[in-house]
């Protein structure tokens, strides 16, 4: 088993992480190619949503760790981004293999942190992993254009660069997945790096940034902050000298962030409130297993969680059985034992937001299944599922993030298309059909970055473009070949070997 190296450890009584589980072991911002305390010399717990216990204490960063990392990340710059695009790809091939060596390790970490069941855990590292390949690849692909001048005795092409110093949020549903999303994409295309997780999955990050270190990326290229997001995260955001920020979060904070971040390049990837629509000619069974995995996988906390099922109404009472039937079944607890089908939530908070999001649902629709807090230790909550929801309900409207499914039905293909469209959010879609017109409308009038046909709203594979519209985003789009365009600029470039002023546009 690959071990991480000891060097850099400013805690003397502490374990490095990635060097094992210690309940009590300290774990600091990584500047500089550093382990270092927190400007504050405070710390934070992690707490594993199954069985409320602390899994370790973190750095409580604040303005002035930014500071640093920002220094850190300047001072790497130069280095970084002119060494050639295949050597920055090897550093990336070799994190691969590491992960590769070390996946259960961190699917188990991953489900101790952020409570999803380990099978799920090991799928999110193999997303981390595969996209860690994929963007290994483009150092050697990075393709941009060429066309020919209206001149003689001319050329010209455009050339990718870096940006410079990339600035990256990322919340906690996949602490390995996303990062890697962001991280590896910024890498290979030239920039450095500071990089704040979520406060809910510190040590998940802090695995992914050991990683790198062992895979020998150098001192300064990616630094890592943990702490609050109004002392560290702000900073980020408003930072003049941090040239782009990727976010993945809530659209509130994506709002905010919006009048913020001044004059840089930002992606926005903001949640969803996303549809499966089920027409009469539908594969019943193929359609409950789509539902059941898009509204409780990850118990709901996905961006691309399907939240609504718009039923065609010839249809609706059939499926509706069949739908309880499997949702009654399904096992709630603690992730790492295999028989779990639906782990918690990742905290007290979201808990409370679920149960009020369950109570209002109770005056808006008929609750058939779930709907309680499960009392006792964990930020449990039963998978639940509403029928007689009108499309303009709070349940069918705001995202919820938890196991709470709605039922609508709908007449037809139009008016399944027309409520899909009607919310402020565009991310994933879904339609389960037999009929070719069905799913071809759906393809052209669903308004969502990503529709899937007899498939379910879940399942990004990581070599096309990820992203949505509306109140999803603001049109970025991660991983894939558009993945490397949000973390490099175009630059323009004119040869005249002429060997006199030629003026473009015909000017004489």
């Amino acid at each position: 088993m690959t071990r991480f190296p000891k060097k850099h450890n400013p805690f003397k009584r502490e374990r490095l992480i990635g060097l094992g589980l210690d309940m009590a072991s300290t774990h600091g911002h990584y500047i500089n190619g550093k382990w270092v305390q927190a400007s504050t010399r405070k710390t934070f717990p992690s707490i594993n949503p199954a069985t409320e216990k602390a899994i370790g204490r973190f750095a409580l960063g604040n303005e002035n760790d930014v500071e640093k990392a920002v220094r850190a990340a300047e001072n790497a710059f130069h280095a970084w981004s002119h060494t050639p695009a295949p050597k920055r790809a090897e550093v990336l091939y070799a994190a691969a293999r590491i992960m590769e060596e070390k996946k259960e390790w961190l699917a188990r970490r991953m489900t101790e942190e952020m409570g999803k069941v380990l099978r799920e855990a090991r799928g999110d590292v193999q997303e981390a992993i595969d996209i860690t390949y994929y963007m290994a690849g483009e150092g050697r692909r990075m393709f941009s254009y060429t066309a020919p001048s209206e001149l003689k005795n001319k050329t010209g092409y455009a050339m990718r660069r870096p940006i410079g110093i990339v600035g990256i949020i990322t919340p906690w549903n996949f602490p390995l997945a996303i990062p890697a999303w962001k991280i590896m994409p910024a890498l290979v295309g030239g920039n450095t790096i500071v990089f704040k997780p979520s406060s809910d999955t510190p040590r998940c990050a802090g695995d992914l940034v050991n990683v790198l270190s062992e895979a020998g990326l150098p001192s300064g290229v990616l630094n890592l902050v943990t702490g609050p997001a109004n002392t560290a995260g702000q900073r980020i955001v408003q930072h003049p000298r941090i040239r782009a920020l990727s976010f993945t979060g809530s659209k509130e904070t994506g709002e905010w962030i919006t009048r913020n971040a001044g004059v840089k390049r930002v992606g926005l990837e903001l949640g969803g409130k996303n549809g499966i629509l089920v027409m009469d000619d539908a594969d019943l069974e193929l359609a409950v297993e789509g539902i059941l995995w898009g509204a409780f996988g990850t118990t709901g906390q996905r961006c691309t969680a399907a939240s609504r099922v718009l039923v065609h109404e010839g249809i609706e009472k059939e499926l509706t059985e069949m739908l309880i039937k499997k949702v009654e079944k399904l096992k709630l607890g603690n992730g790492l034992k295999e028989e779990t089908d639906v782990g918690p939530l990742i905290n007290k908070r979201a808990l409370e937001k679920v149960h009020e999001y369950a109570e209002i649902g109770k005056k808006e629709g008929k609750l058939l299944c779930g709907g309680n807090k499960v009392e006792g230790k964990g930020s449990f909550f039963e998978p639940t599922v509403f029928t007689r929801v009108k499309p303009h309900a709070r349940i069918a409207q705001e995202e919820i993030f938890g196991p709470v499914l709605c039922i609508l039905h709908v007449k037809d293909l139009g008016q399944g298309i027309q409520v899909m469209n009607g919310i402020d959010y565009g991310l994933s879609s879904s339609i389960y059909t037999s009929n070719l017109y069905n799913a071809m409308k759906a393809i052209e009038e669903i308004e969502a970055g990503i529709t899937y046909v007899n498939s379910s709203t879940i399942g990004a594979e990581i070599h096309y473009p990820f992203g949505g519209i509306k109140g999803t985003g603001n049109g970025t789009r991660e991983a894939g070949w558009t993945g490397i365009e949000e973390f490099t600029e175009i630059k323009t470039v004119y040869i005249d070997y002429s060997g006199k002023l030629q003026k473009a546009q015909g000017i004489k």
